[in-house]
């Protein structure tokens, strides 16, 4: 590129090319984890927002109870589709995060309807099980590839899905 200086000479300047990712991990690899990790990410949002809608529009008498460990649930939902994103990012991905793409790849039904208390709380154990198997299933290719940062995350993530399943589910019961 050139450009004009105050003098009217005209000087060089240099670009520097972003360096290759070399992190240990064959680029078709790092794309398909990435791609697998997108889903996850998609998943985790559309059941973060679920959980908050059903969050503002619980009734009932479980109200504050679900209203509170809805809450709780949402909140951990958000701070995990940031570590997420930012993993797809060190895979050298674009982490996807519109409502479009997200619709595109999630397995999470929407709900646009207020269902009752007992209803949510089956849709919510439903959710995070999906989330579950989703990750699952990108960990078999994180653990080929021996990604283990993204093993790592994937395993973090079905602990806490799992559980919060048994939680919900228990409440059902």
């Amino acid at each position: 590129m050139v450009s004009n200086s105050a003098s009217g000479r005209r000087k060089k300047e240099v670009i520097m090319a972003t360096p290759a990712i070399n992190i240990g991990i064959e680029e078709n690899a790092r794309v398909e984890i990435a791609d697998g990790v997108s889903r996850v990410l998609a998943d985790s949002y559309s059941l973060y927002l679920k959980t908050h809608n059903f969050h503002w529009n619980v009734t009932g008498p479980m109200f504050n109870s679900l209203h509170n460990m809805f809450e709780e649930q949402y909140t951990e939902l958000a701070t995990a589709v940031d570590d997420i994103a930012e993993r797809i990012r060190a895979l050298g991905a674009r982490a996807p995060g519109s409502y479009s793409e997200y619709a595109k790849l999630t397995s999470i039904p929407e709900e646009s309807s207020t269902p009752d208390a007992q209803e949510m709380i089956r849709q919510l154990v439903t959710g995070h099980e999906i989330v579950a198997r989703t990750a699952r299933e990108v960990f078999a290719t994180a653990d080929e590839a021996h990604d283990e940062p993204t093993a790592d995350l994937l395993t973090e993530r079905m602990q806490l899905h799992e559980k919060t399943a048994w939680m919900l589910r228990s409440m059902l019961e």
